[in-house]
């Protein structure tokens, strides 16, 4: 009974002396500031690649005015930490000499990094990407835009990983040897596969072999359903919005959004006006014809001319064109990454700028790379945490990127073979 009591009475006294302790103070919200710049941000397309080849440009000193979205001063300024550069290859102006231009837009990266070696280094692995946060530098990745820069060789594919492509978009908007594209699926004048061929299914088994991401952007539906069950890795879409929203045949439906979560893959959200706003979508459509006859007049007024020239006339001509529609209001640019997050999963977005490579048209408000803590800013209004817009800016394409790496591991560890192969003219279905 005294024991009783004396265990009675200290627990008074406990409870008496928490009474009269003052209450610790409750954690310190973070401003969207503070959450941005504590976080990995990676994005994984910006086709500044052509600039730096065809204009001569020089991430650390950018002409006066230049309206471009990428430099060292404005990935700095909006905390990014990784870029995948885009290696696009104009299927059309570029006939003929596909693996030429691919590999001088991959040295034209080099470049770069050779030149800035205090400012960006070439990132080969999710642990490169630490290592160069780590130093305060600009982790430069590479992405093959469209299977047709591979010429349907797989010693190409093992060649371009060699130099540090770390995904390849199995098509751009023209259906290649492979697998059909979205851009052109309703051309019926071309011969398609039904998705993919069998050779197609078998670079995929390699991209995994190797540890390369395998990226869906720009394939048609059919191509997508066969390709994720194909893929024992996950993959990712590298530049795509929601077609829910924007009714684009290049963005991912509701379906898709669901089938990308059941295989854990991402899907990072493309920036341009008219892949995440349908009203200026209809207008940009509707000036297509126009606008590709203008090009086709200018390329042929300055035929002959020297790749810089015409680079900068091409872009003084997007400039006007851009003038001629509004610009999307950013809202639809988080609309669509908060679409995603509600579909597929706030663990399967991310962002896919296409920075440099969209004529402009990105949302207002929404100039360059420096402008990218304007979208934490904006998600967390929405009531996103801080661990949700670390997850949304870099987390979720980290975690894909090491799933990548890890089924590459596992398959060296199963005895998985390179396949054996002419270097060219793969047998065709």
């Amino acid at each position: 009974m005294r024991k009783s009591l004396l265990v009675l009475f200290a627990l008074i006294a406990t409870f008496s002396l928490a009474q009269t302790m003052p209450a610790k103070k409750s954690a310190k919200k973070l401003t969207p500031k503070q959450v941005h710049e504590s976080a990995l941000v990676v994005d994984t397309h910006a086709d500044t690649p052509q600039r730096l080849l065809d204009e001569q440009f020089d991430l650390a000193d950018p002409p006066a005015g230049d309206q471009g979205h990428m430099s060292f001063a404005k990935a700095k300024a909006g905390n990014l930490g990784a870029e995948f550069f885009s290696i696009w290859v104009d299927p059309e102006w570029h006939k003929g000499q596909f693996v030429k231009r691919t590999m001088q837009l991959i040295d034209s990266v080099y470049e770069q990094v050779e030149k800035h070696p205090d400012k960006m280094m070439m990132a080969f692995s999710t642990a490169d990407i630490l290592k160069a946060r780590k130093q305060k530098k600009l982790a430069a990745l590479m992405g093959i835009e469209g299977g047709h820069s591979i010429e349907n060789d797989m010693g190409l594919l093992r060649d371009f990983y060699r130099l540090g492509v770390r995904y390849m978009t199995l098509t751009w908007s023209n259906t290649n040897e492979f697998a059909d594209s979205s851009g052109d699926e309703k051309d019926e004048t071309l011969k398609h596969h039904g998705g993919m061929t069998q050779h197609g299914r078998e670079i995929i088994r390699e991209m995994n072999r190797l540890g390369m991401m395998v990226d869906i952007s720009h394939v048609s539906d059919k191509t997508f359903y066969q390709v994720i069950t194909i893929s024992r890795a996950p993959v990712i879409a590298s530049h795509s919005s929601a077609r829910a929203l924007t009714d684009h045949p290049r963005n991912m439906t509701d379906d898709m959004l669901r089938a990308i979560k059941n295989y854990d893959g991402v899907v990072m959200v493309n920036f341009f006006s008219a892949f995440i706003d349908d009203d200026f979508r209809k207008q940009y459509q509707g000036m297509k014809d126009a606008r590709d006859k203008a090009e086709k007049e200018l390329r042929e007024k300055l035929k002959g001319a020297d790749a810089k020239t015409l680079a900068e006339a091409l872009n003084a001509q997007a400039l006007e064109w851009r003038e001629k529609i509004p610009r999307a209001p950013l809202k639809s640019l988080i609309d669509h990454i908060d679409h995603i997050a509600k579909v597929a999963g706030v663990d399967h977005v991310g962002l896919g700028s296409d920075f440099d490579g969209v004529s402009y048209n990105l949302p207002e408000g929404l100039d360059s790379a420096a402008d990218l803590p304007k979208i934490t800013e904006e998600l967390m209004k929405r009531g996103y945490s801080a661990a949700d817009c670390h997850k949304i800016l870099g987390g979720n394409l980290m975690r894909v990127f090491k799933a990548v790496e890890k089924m590459r591991d596992r398959m060296a560890a199963e005895g998985e073979q390179m396949p054996l192969q002419k270097r060219k003219n793969a047998p065709k279905d």
